[in-house]
């Protein structure tokens, strides 16, 4: 699982649209798209139900998003740890 996807993933829900997601991370919103289509290929869910205007997380994609907030908060505790160890 790529990291930078779960990112995206967490980031499109936030914004509340692709092409809003695809201007706060700086990458085109195709690139965006196909990388939320890959991420959910990988665990065989679809996470969004789509419009032409918008996407909206479904209830697997609400389940998912609240484990994907609670990994990422983990991991940046976890650099967070890792760098306070490295001054002592």
């Amino acid at each position: 699982m790529d990291l930078s996807n779960l990112i995206y993933f967490k980031t499109v829900v936030e914004a509340g649209s692709m092409s809003r997601a695809a201007q706060e991370l700086f990458i085109s919103q195709p690139a965006l798209s196909t990388s939320i289509s890959k991420l959910e290929a990988e665990i065989g869910v679809k996470l969004f139900d789509r419009s032409k205007r918008r996407v909206t997380l479904n209830h697997a994609g609400e389940e998912y998003y609240k484990k994907v907030v609670q990994a990422l908060n983990e991991l940046s505790q976890a650099k967070h740890n890792a760098l306070a160890a490295s001054e002592d």
